[in-house]
């Protein structure tokens, strides 16, 4: 199932360029229907803010929105263990060298992507990776090296902020 009204698998596009929230959320709540879990309040409140947002989230900034938008009293491990949920459902990615989270445009477990994130104004676009994977296998096999995972993220200055100079 993906959550994007338009066939975009193997190209390259904004993470955060996809607005109809609401309809994300529901196929959402389909997808983990459908995998036997539950998107409950917290976990759609999260997943909602890292839709919303205009670029990469960290957990920090989640909890901080939380606090804010609600009498909840909501704690770092309880975050973390949502968006660990969110992850393993495949409805976000986690950015390890800027330490966020963005929402995945083509939620399903095992999905793996390329990330382009500008060092400037921090636009995050993803691509699918699938032949880098290929690469990668072929690699880790030459010396029988079993991959659980691999996370591609290249930093650098988009075209937008590069005209800016």
């Amino acid at each position: 199932m993906s959550l994007c009204s338009h066939e975009h698998h193997n190209a390259l596009h904004g993470v955060h360029d996809h607005h109809n929230v609401e309809t994300r959320l529901a196929e959402a709540e389909s997808l983990c229907a459908a995998t036997g879990a539950r998107l409950t309040p917290l976990r759609k409140e999260v997943l909602g803010l890292i839709l919303n947002a205009t670029g990469p989230m960290g957990a920090y900034d989640l909890l901080a929105k939380i606090k804010s938008d609600s009498d909840r009293p909501a704690a770092p491990p309880t975050v973390y263990r949502t968006l660990d949920f969110l992850l393993e459902k495949g409805l976000i990615h986690r950015l390890t060298s800027i330490n966020a989270y963005i929402p995945c445009c083509h939620p399903r477990e095992g999905h793996q992507a390329a990330f382009l994130i500008c060092t400037h104004c921090k636009n995050v676009t993803e691509a699918s990776a699938q032949g880098l994977l290929t690469q990668l296998d072929a690699l880790s096999a030459s010396d029988q090296f079993t991959a659980h995972h691999s996370i591609i993220e290249i930093s650098g200055i988009c075209q937008q902020c590069r005209n800016k100079q």
